[in-house]
């Protein structure tokens, strides 16, 4: 929810910032560029961090890779998936990450 919410608001903010620059107002380039920035960042962060899966399921295979999540301190297996090469991390205690 507050995804959707901050991509709006950057949104709103990208429009009215390139709307008013364009009309004239140079002093609305800010609001622009921080709007961009807002989108950019929400899209980014939704694609790069996510979230550990809690189990494997289907065709994924246990590896023998072992790591330590820097941001929960916990131990965590690495899942292979042969048909795609996707990886996913486990929590092998099965404890939901925070």
């Amino acid at each position: 929810m507050l995804r959707l919410f901050l991509l709006l608001v950057g949104a709103v903010m990208f429009a009215v910032g390139l709307s008013a620059r364009l009309a004239g107002h140079p002093q609305a380039t800010p609001m622009g560029v921080i709007g961009a920035v807002v989108v950019l960042a929400v899209l980014i962060e939704r694609w790069r961090y996510r979230p550990p899966v809690r189990d494997g399921g289907g065709e994924w295979v246990r590896t023998d890779e072992r790591f330590i999540d820097p941001g929960s301190g916990r131990s965590m297996d690495v899942l292979f998936n042969p048909h795609t090469g996707e990886r996913r991390y486990v929590d092998p205690s099965g404890d939901e990450a925070p």
